[in-house]
């Protein structure tokens, strides 16, 4: 239906004069009611070559307005001001942009739903269509009034994406709804999703468990630092022999130029204290050697310093003094040691740490030497060439012992500062040891000694496949700065690396879809975070190609890596006032336009622009409300303030006064 002709044409806008027999905002349609007369609804006109341009009314006016005339006059001059957004081709494929403008006095009409599918491309391939879900269903058209947006599945989850907007603009509420959508159709059984959200705020878990909304999505719920089930939710662990030295030199936060090289031997020390603790027969016996080995050479190298006897025996008593000390640390250790004879070796060692008027009469080197004829040194050489993987199991309670046998091995070759250059590192190490937010990196999963066994315990998969999980939400409310980057980081890792074991067809079966919740906080633009080369980055850059991808939620974009928000090709961006993100959002998106910004400062909670892949063209839209809503509500202070309150009751001590007889 035709509702005005163009009067004006300009590179960016057409302004259009509606006709006379036109009355009010309004007209219908084959019975269905279009609204052309509210900022932001859609309008078409055609070129000289027959192409449909697709427009937006950016404006609309009264061109014969008078001073002092009536606010509405049915007769008066009405018109528009209209952006081009696009084209429907002759072939009826829609592309943005305008390559031949109208003419003057062209015909403008109305968009109705018809054009709106073919706009959006939204017909699905019917052979999947009895048994695959194609969409979901996002909210309602701002632009078109009761047109029903629906996003295609695969455009939307086959790319990393970002969920953009100020703290209470919906963004919770978007995600919470679009996985609700997908998972409510009872006919079509998703049981090949995997989502990982991790919930930095704690409000997933209300939207995805304890009811029946969601027959296809099996819902793991888990918190670091907890024992046993409390509230619904599992514990979530994180076992500290799967991170890498990139992740442990971040959590210490060791430096490169001395703490890194020492801690890596530190790891390596303790995964051989392990074995010596764990190990039988033989294999036992080899450790013991290296132990034996390095106790021997650690001596020898104080022997030949050339200080006086009483200098290199007391710093060799020292040394001794804290082997032993650290072999009796742990029993199963100490037990070993003894039947390995290394224990009675290291008592000789120290009773030979004597001196008679100043000199040791060569008696600690004569005890060297006879223990180091126990030494195989074939097997010695095969322990020190034999080095631990980043998954391979070893207890945590041997770091402390591996960390000091390091600090004696420095000592005895003279560096003196080293205590002094890793005090930052050994107090992070203490950290790790004896504070509870770190509970869920110091215990494992039952049976589980590397990555794979981890991620078969995460996602459930030994399990029959009709009981798979779907989703697992880690709350991680509760957990420090540190830990929550630690957390984010290794678990992504662990699963980015799983993913990149796989080859041919086998990459793109069971994709894995990571929702980062605040990811501005572990996501960081510069190198403020722990890890110096974030994993979201690589994740960003290569993940696609392994079927991970990203769902990033931010409030503040400005914040973010540049890296991973520039490898999103799809946004939906609800309400954000602050400048410095406004620019950084209008700085990513090329076709981002002052239009644009000016919606999204003025979107009310719940409405949205969708940028990318996903639609060919920019949408305004309405949220639909999650059901059940993730626990993000805001607090009612009026009712909070005057509401009734309750003490609870204190129980009062009876006090029984003793009566004098």
């Amino acid at each position: 239906m035709k509702i005005g002709k163009i009067t004006s044409v300009n590179f960016n806008q057409f302004r259009v004069k509606i006709s006379s027999e036109i009355r009010g905002n309004s007209v219908n349609v084959a019975g269905a009611v279009y609204y052309f007369g509210n900022i932001g609804s859609y309008l078409k006109t055609t070129n000289s070559v027959g192409e449909q341009l697709i427009c937006e009314v950016v404006s609309i006016f009264d061109s014969d307005m008078k001073i002092g005339s009536a606010a509405f006059d049915i007769d008066s001059n009405r018109e528009l001001l209209l952006k081009p957004v696009g084209t429907i081709t002759r072939t009826g494929k829609f592309t943005l942009g305008v390559g031949i403008f109208p003419g003057i006095y062209s015909e403008v009409g109305i968009v109705t739903f018809e054009d709106m599918e073919l706009i959006l491309q939204t017909s699905k391939d019917k052979d999947l269509c009895s048994n695959i879900h194609q969409s979901f269903y996002l909210g309602e058209s701002k632009n078109l009034i009761n047109y029903p947006i629906d996003i295609s599945i695969n455009s939307f989850f086959n790319i990393h994406s970002a969920v953009l907007g100020n703290s209470g603009s919906g963004k919770s509420n978007t995600i919470a709804h679009i996985i609700q959508d997908i998972h409510k159709k009872k006919d079509n059984s998703a049981i090949g999703s995997r989502i990982l959200i991790f919930d930095v705020n704690g409000e997933y878990k209300n939207a995805f468990t304890g009811h029946d909304k969601c027959p296809n999505l099996k819902v793991r719920v888990l918190k670091p630092n907890i024992n046993g089930i409390e509230d619904g939710f599992e514990p979530f662990y994180l076992p500290h022999f799967l991170m890498n030295i990139d992740e442990w030199s971040a959590f210490l936060m060791a430096t490169d130029a001395t703490q890194r090289p020492f801690w890596d031997k530190v790891l390596q020390e303790s995964y051989k204290f392990y074995m010596i603790s764990t190990r039988e027969g033989e294999e036992r016996q080899k450790f013991i050697n290296y132990l034996r080995f390095k106790v021997c050479n650690l001596v020898h190298m104080l022997l030949g310093q050339g200080d006086t006897d009483t200098a290199i025996v007391t710093a060799a008593k020292n040394v001794i003094y804290g082997i032993t000390e650290l072999i009796e640390l742990d029993e199963h250790l100490k037990q070993a040691c003894e039947d390995g004879g290394m224990y009675a070796e290291l008592q000789e060692l120290y009773n030979n740490c004597s001196v008679a008027y100043g000199n040791n009469n060569d008696r600690l080197k004569e005890a060297v030497d006879a223990v180091r004829e126990n030494i195989d040194y074939d097997s010695v050489q095969e322990v020190i060439s034999m080095r631990a993987s980043s998954e391979q199991y070893f207890d945590y309670r041997f770091l402390k012992q591996a960390a000091n046998l390091t600090l004696l091995e420095e000592d005895a070759r003279g560096n003196r500062r080293v205590r002094e250059y890793t005090s930052t590192m050994m107090t992070r190490l203490d950290f790790f040891l004896d504070n509870p937010d770190c509970d869920f990196m110091r215990k494992r999963p039952a049976q589980t000694t590397n990555i794979e066994q981890y991620l078969e315990w995460l996602w459930e998969t030994n399990k029959v496949v009709p009981s798979q999980t779907n989703m697992v939400i880690i709350d991680t409310s509760e957990l420090s700065k540190d830990a929550l980057e630690t957390l984010t980081s290794v678990t992504s890792r662990l699963n980015f690396s799983s993913r990149k074991k796989l080859n041919g067809a086998a990459r793109r079966e069971r994709p894995i879809h990571l929702v980062l919740d605040e990811a501005h906080r572990y996501i960081k633009k510069n190198s403020k975070y722990l890890l110096r080369e974030n994993i979201f980055e690589q994740i960003a850059r290569e993940g696609r190609k392994f079927a991970l991808y990203l769902l990033i939620s931010s409030q503040r974009p400005s914040e973010l890596s540049e890296t991973v928000l520039s490898q999103c090709s799809n946004f939906i961006i609800h309400r954000i006032q602050n400048e410095i993100d406004m620019k950084y959002v209008y700085a990513i998106l090329p076709y981002f336009s002052d239009d644009f910004a000016n919606k999204i400062k003025q979107s009310v909670p719940g409405e949205a622009l969708i940028f990318g892949n996903c639609v060919s063209m920019p949408l305004h839209v309405r949220i639909k409300r999650a059901f059940p809503e993730p626990n993000s509500e805001n607090c009612k202070i009026h009712e909070e303030w005057f509401k009734s309150y309750t003490p609870p009751q204190l129980e009062v001590p009876i006090v029984v006064e003793k009566v004098n007889e």
